[in-house]
């Protein structure tokens, strides 16, 4: 109807950017981060992702992003070692190259004993570390990552920043929405987003 989830917000995001996205709930942030991976189209405007047009070539940005959401994303009846032969397929992985990144993830996480171990039964730390190195599995240019960090201990909490640090030296962007205005000190840069609009784009500081 009348209402715009999203008010011709404009910025751009450097390549190995930590790039924090704030806002409260209905502030846009999710709706804005849908259409950046493809998977709303915007009504109106221009944005381009990892070289490709939202609006034209939504297909060729889901392969080229990794993408984490608000919900766990792995499959729950399915083991450690099954979700991520199964992720590695649909990014088009040949099987030689997952085998190699699952052990290599999994060896990374301290989870070499866990391959074969039904994803439901893991601690949720460990789901969201995991679920934060299977997107990333592929190696995107860049990864989307949607509240990672919900409900988990202080301590996972910092774990999985360290995992966010590593893979940003490694020069994978990474564009975050987050509650906590803790971990938006730990982004190079800051979006605040209120009621559809960019209020603030800088760094912490």
């Amino acid at each position: 109807g009348n209402f715009t989830a999203v008010d011709a917000i404009s910025f751009s995001v450097k390549k190995g950017e930590i790039f924090g996205f704030l806002g409260a709930n209905g502030a846009g942030k999710t709706t804005a981060m849908r259409m950046l991976c493809g998977l709303s189209r915007p009504s109106s405007g221009f944005a381009t992702v990892a070289g490709f047009n939202v609006n034209t070539q939504p297909e060729k940005i889901k392969q080229n992003i990794g993408y984490m959401s608000q919900k766990f994303s792995l499959y729950e009846d399915l083991t450690v070692g099954e979700n991520m032969k199964f992720y590695g397929g649909i990014y088009g992985m040949k099987v030689g190259r997952i085998k190699e990144k699952t052990k290599e993830i999994l060896d990374e996480l301290d989870m070499s004993d866990h391959k074969d171990t039904l994803v439901q039964s893991l601690p949720l730390g460990w789901k969201q570390k995991l679920s934060f190195s299977v997107a990333i599995l592929h190696e995107p240019p860049l990864v989307f990552l949607d509240e990672p960090t919900g409900g988990v201990d202080p301590i996972t909490r910092r774990e999985f920043w360290e995992m966010i640090y590593r893979a940003s030296s490694h020069g994978t962007t990474v564009f975050v929405t987050t509650h906590y205005m803790d971990e938006a000190e730990y982004c190079h840069r800051v979006c605040i987003m209120v009621d559809g609009r960019i209020e603030a784009l800088d760094t912490p500081g």
